[in-house]
């Protein structure tokens, strides 16, 4: 969960879209594909694909990816899909909820963490029998 490494774990791919340091943006930003983030920010952000919020971005929204890479001041509710990475000068203050969250030496995070896998329901053996017979029984 803890590492030493400073540089980010995956692959950004083509980056679809920029918001440069020394700008700011409050609305609604929905995406697909790789989206970085270095300027400042509020409201909402949706999109299925990786977000990266630069060294020099200053973030407040509500935040759901598939997967996001930190690397500087983010504040709010994070729900990422696949995986969270803070790296080592990330400042993250809110909720976290992903499968997979990696925490870089240096990182600071004050809030709390849901870690789950995607829910599945538990049938009990018996339960599922009785539920098939009152399926024939109601198709009669």
């Amino acid at each position: 969960m803890f590492s030493k490494r400073a540089t980010p774990s995956q692959d950004f791919g083509d980056i679809r879209a920029f918001l440069g340091e020394g700008t700011s943006f409050s609305g609604t930003l929905q995406f697909e594909g790789a989206v970085r983030l270095d300027g400042r920010f509020e409201g909402d952000v949706s999109g299925g694909d990786l977000l990266i919020i630069g060294p020099s971005a200053a973030v407040r929204a509500e935040i759901q990816v598939g997967s996001l890479v930190v690397n500087g001041r983010v504040e709010g509710n994070i729900v990422a899909r696949k995986r969270v990475e803070l790296l080592a000068t990330a400042q993250v203050s809110g909720t976290i909820k992903t499968p997979t969250l990696a925490v870089s030496d240096g990182a600071v995070f004050n809030g709390t963490c849901e870690m789950r896998r995607e829910e599945t329901k538990v049938v009990r053996l018996g339960q599922k029998r009785e539920e098939e017979e009152l399926q024939s029984a109601e198709q009669r």
